[in-house]
């Protein structure tokens, strides 16, 4: 090398190392100034290689880092240099997992958190006091309305409830101190569909921010940031990881937004671990390829049930005839995705009141699991009157439309008709 190349590699590094940023918080394997698909996007962006120029993305298991020099420590401490300073604030491995789900969802920043709940949680601290208003659907999975009520009220937050798909009633509701409206879209358990659009017109009107919990659709079906709302919610639990594996959580939003959220998780310790970062990160490499296949799957057995003589109602916004089904149409950008994610109301019988008709199909079932999680290759069904939302009051549980008779049911990647054939004999036998 010359003396003058030699020179200008010097400079070059010394910008680089005087702009505050570290080089691996500066290098992407992949360009996302270019105009990539969702699936390239899904397997390459948000990753750094180290020098061992390592293919996959690597596992950092590690609690603190290394600085040159005690001043390039403290310059990392008081913000000067933009780097890792511990893990509970930053890691290698968690931070492509949020470059990644950002780009996903086209979002400018996300923030990883321990659970789905630890992400709510989050959202909660970081832009509510005492004194606000929460507004929020009356349809959300049984542990967030838990959280509200139980928690956020106790430390002066006024929480209230509407229908998610009466517009003129989240518009009544908004009062003068409502901050944040929040919602599930398709909600949990009946997958019910709110107008994004709609709220987030609403929202922009009254200074209110719209947190939208994108979690039964995830970006290979709909991006909520694109509809107009300012912060998405994830149970990287569900879809995101896709097997069952393990524990996470993520908001996405804006840079001012997620710095605000960082700073809670960093303060609160609310943080992802390498390892399960780095399975979510793997699955949404297949994200897309695997809700295109729960979508088949889950039309396919919506429209058994919707058929079938012992089963009074199924909520899934994929039949033609649900009053949400154009909607889910125009919000869901994928063809024919309506999510996996159903419930359907049994028929009392003779013998059997609908709580006991419910518990007999779920217990007929011989290869679906019976148990609360969901999103999983492995189809799932549970009775939430009696599991997800049991610990609320029975009023609540019926302003959620939680019947006795309900059965949650999360379509997996089994052959659909081994699904329809499980469903059929707890059904059939009633």
């Amino acid at each position: 090398m010359s003396q003058s190349q030699n020179h200008d590699e010097n400079s070059l590094n010394q910008k680089k190392s005087n702009d505050g940023l570290d080089s691996n918080w500066r290098n992407d394997a992949l360009d996302l100034d270019l105009d990539y698909g969702m699936q390239t996007i899904a397997v390459r962006a948000g990753q750094h290689r180290t020098d061992e120029g390592e293919h996959s993305e690597a596992i950092f298991t590690t609690s603190s880092y290394v600085y040159t020099s005690a001043a390039d420590a403290a310059a990392h401490f008081n913000g000067e240099k933009t780097g890792n300073v511990y893990s509970r604030h930053t890691n290698p491995s968690v931070r492509t997992f949020e470059r990644r789900l950002a780009a996903l969802e086209n979002g400018a920043r996300a923030v990883a958190t321990a659970s789905g709940m630890g992400a709510i949680l989050t959202m909660c601290l970081a832009y509510l006091k005492s004194g606000d208003h929460l507004l929020a659907a009356n349809q959300l999975f049984g542990s967030s309305i838990g959280l509200f009520n139980n928690y956020m009220a106790k430390f002066g937050v006024e929480v209230s409830y509407v229908d998610c798909f009466d517009n003129d009633a989240w518009a009544n509701a908004v009062q003068p101190n409502t901050k944040v409206i929040y919602c599930e879209s398709p909600s949990n358990p009946l997958a019910q569909i709110c107008d994004i659009g709609y709220l987030s017109q609403l929202c922009k009107a009254n200074d209110i921010l719209l947190v939208v919990d994108n979690c039964f659709a995830t970006p290979a079906l709909q991006r909520p940031l694109d509809l107009g709302a300012d912060v998405v919610i994830h149970s990287a639990t569900k879809y995101l990881d896709g097997q069952g594996r393990v524990l996470g959580g993520a908001l996405v939003g804006s840079d001012e937004l997620m710095q605000e959220a960082f700073t809670v998780v960093r303060s609160g310790g609310i943080s992802m671990s390498p390892f399960n970062a780095w399975v979510f990160t793997k699955g949404l490499e297949t994200l897309k390829l695997r809700m295109q296949a729960h979508c088949q799957n889950a039309n396919q057995v919506a429209e058994f049930l919707v058929n079938h003589p012992n089963v009074s109602t199924v909520h899934f916004s994929g039949l033609s005839d649900h009053p949400a089904h154009e909607l889910a149409t125009r919000q869901h950008h994928m063809k024919g995705g309506y999510g996996a994610i159903m419930g359907f109301e049994v028929k009392p019988s003779a013998s059997l009141d609908s709580k006991a008709a419910a518990w007999h199909v779920i217990d007929s079932t011989r290869m679906v699991s019976i148990t609360n999680n969901l999103g999983d290759a492995k189809t799932t069904i549970t009775h939430p009157a009696t599991t997800t939302h049991f610990r609320l009051t029975a009023e609540a549980r019926a302003e959620a439309g939680v019947k006795d008779g309900l059965i949650r049911l999360s379509v997996g990647l089994e052959d659909v008709d081994d699904i329809i054939k499980d469903l059929a004999r707890g059904l059939d036998s009633l």
